[in-house]
């Protein structure tokens, strides 16, 4: 009988595993906002260091780092977009949506966002931009 030494058994799993924990291109999409000034997005497969990632490029559009909150992760990343919406006393903003299945999903999810019988205070909200679920940026048309 052939004993198996347990490094042996380890290694087996491990390259067994490895396509599995190998990861092709972003798996998290994470946004973060300062309103009315500046707004960062990235993608990668760690929360905490891509949330890093977008607050660092809010901070480089000309934010100062205690304004740029950290809005949004989603794992996957999914289908994702940019509201920007306008209140009717003047105060602008973005909104995040991600982690939608397809575009059709998140079109229709930015739509009512955008819905004025929900939210009569806007005077504009329109989507300006998607990224795919490989983090692609995409202009809305």
């Amino acid at each position: 009988m052939t004993k198996i030494r347990p490094a042996a058994l380890l290694l087996a799993v491990l390259l067994a595993t490895a396509p599995a924990i190998a990861q092709d291109g972003p798996t998290g999409i994470a946004f973060a906002e300062a309103p009315e000034q500046s707004s960062g997005i990235c993608t990668g497969g760690n929360p905490e260091r891509t949330l890093a990632c977008a607050r660092e490029k809010c901070v480089a559009g000309g934010a100062e780092s205690r304004d740029c909150a950290r809005v949004a992760w989603c794992f996957p990343a999914g289908w994702s977009a940019d509201v920007f919406l306008q209140h009717k006393e003047g105060p602008h903003w973005h909104e995040y949506l991600c982690g939608w299945d397809s575009k059709e999903a998140v079109v229709k999810a930015a739509a009512i966002k955008c819905d004025r019988s929900l939210r009569d205070y806007l005077v504009e909200c329109t989507t300006v931009r998607f990224w795919d679920p490989d983090g692609k940026e995409l202009q809305a048309n």
